[in-house]
């Protein structure tokens, strides 16, 4: 999809919605779900806003007690204020998740049990890692969208050896089985049931029947008592419910534009950010009615870029420290902080932090007039 095209796509979604329907705001589901499907969300909106606590599966180590603790700003399915570890080993061209030392999720926190029982707050940094990544909480809107997009779609955008050259070299990550990835920072995960049902037990240490492997300590074996709740700590209907809700969370209406914004939003284009963060995509087939093939504002490619050494931390599949997947531009006009350690306080120092292969759009958005980068700025914020 050429730029104009994906312009073209866009206004015409903002249109519909401006002018048909009241817009959909951070939260709210998908339009044209029919009654069960209405029911479902609502019911695993309850799920995702739950806390758990030891005696109902938290834990020993965790992140968060619920999906709504990190999820919250400014609705249930928002992006939160937390700030996670990751670790992994980089060794040669190989990535090392470091499975045996715990995993690359480094759990920040420990139950009264366990740490009655070791004496520790949080769980051991792995000592094979190489490197150390912070990350923040994103918004989950549009994911069941994005999960419903065609591999074939993600592959057409893909050129890793850079044969048009324009400098962009997008390349998918793949899971363990080869399929292609599209969800976390790194693109590991290729299918939204299975990164949520990871969630559970990365985040909360709750084991459920997706991922029944009880946690280890560092990848040794959790010690007699600190964890009485018997596997799985939820079930297929606590686990579906949730699904259900993520995968039901619209993208928000962007907001009305003005001059400035238009403006911003041809800028957008013309200084090659949409080359990665391509505005709109379109997804296959799909059970749900309100996924099938339908065409929605994702300002991604779902696909890896080299983004350069400064923003380069972990290795994950296939993805190089210096590769991230491009972030769907969504709900930006609510987020407080950007990139994805948070380190950017505003939208113009998350640009400029951009490299690699983005380093020609953040030039050629430092080279504009202050009045254009606001212009740009004033679309993002639309967003």
């Amino acid at each position: 999809m050429n730029g104009a095209r994906g312009w073209a796509a866009v206004a015409l979604l903002i249109s519909v919605a401006a002018g048909c329907e009241r817009p959909l705001k951070p939260g709210d589901p998908l339009r044209g779900l029919n009654r069960a499907e209405q029911d479902r969300f609502a019911r695993g909106k309850v799920v995702f806003d739950s806390t758990f606590t030891p005696e109902k599966g938290l834990g020993p180590l965790f992140n968060a007690t619920g999906c709504g603790e990190c999820h919250e700003e400014p609705a249930k399915g928002g992006s939160g204020d937390e700030v996670e570890v990751h670790a992994t080993a980089f060794k040669g061209r190989v990535c090392d998740p470091l499975v045996e030392e715990g995993g690359f999720v480094i759990q920040q926190h420990t139950t009264p049990a366990l740490k009655q029982a070791l004496g520790i707050d949080s769980e051991p940094f792995p000592p094979s890692a190489t490197a150390r990544a912070m990350r923040t909480s994103p918004v989950v809107f549009a994911r069941g969208l994005l999960d419903a997009v065609p591999e074939s779609v993600i592959l057409a955008y893909a050129d890793p050896e850079d044969k048009n050259h324009d400098g962009i070299a997008g390349r998918p990550n793949r899971f363990t089985d080869g399929r292609v990835g599209r969800f976390g920072r790194k693109a590991f995960v290729p299918a939204l049931d299975e990164f949520n049902a990871g969630a559970f037990s990365a985040e909360m240490g709750i084991t459920n029947p997706a991922v029944r492997t009880e946690e280890t300590i560092g990848g040794k074996p959790i010690p007699a008592g600190v964890d009485p709740v018997p596997e799985p700590e939820i079930n297929q209907e606590e686990l579906d419910l949730t699904d259900a809700f993520v995968r039901l969370l619209a993208p928000p209406t962007p907001l009305k534009l003005g001059r400035d914004g238009r403006r911003g939003r041809e800028l957008f284009s013309d200084i090659g950010c949409a080359a990665c963060h391509v505005p709109t995509l379109r997804t296959g087939d799909s059970p749900i009615a309100a996924l099938r093939n339908k065409e929605f504002a994702a300002y991604t490619d779902l696909l890896l870029h080299d983004m350069g050494p400064d923003l380069a931390d972990i290795c994950l599949g296939l993805a190089k420290p210096s590769d991230f997947r491009t972030e769907p531009l969504l709900d930006l006009r609510d987020a407080k902080h950007f990139l994805h350690d948070g380190r950017a306080a505003t939208l113009e120092q998350a640009i400029e932090g951009h490299g690699g292969e983005a380093t020609g759009a953040r030039d050629r958005f430092k080279g504009l007039p202050a009045a254009d980068r606001a212009a740009l700025v004033a679309f993002l914020k639309s967003l």
